[in-house]
């Protein structure tokens, strides 16, 4: 028996009022499920973005600066 089954089987033989809360509690786990979905995708776009932004700045002249010049 699938671990959907056996939630359907076990969630049938509770009170009504209980499935109403297993419900509740499986709509929970699927929009915390989405959550992590769109944080996931809106890190790789960062990063998609970023490295679009520095995509060929490491060949480009930039003056020397040491470390007198960042204690200033």
């Amino acid at each position: 028996m699938s671990t959907v089954e056996q939630i359907a089987a076990k969630t049938q033989q509770l009170p009504e009022e209980l499935q109403q809360e297993v419900l509740h509690f499986v709509e929970f786990l699927w929009a915390r499920a989405g959550e992590e979905d769109a944080r996931t995708e809106e890190l790789e776009w960062s990063r998609f973005s970023l490295a679009q932004a520095m995509r060929g700045m490491e060949d480009e002249d930039w003056p020397e600066i040491s470390e007198d010049d960042i204690k200033r």
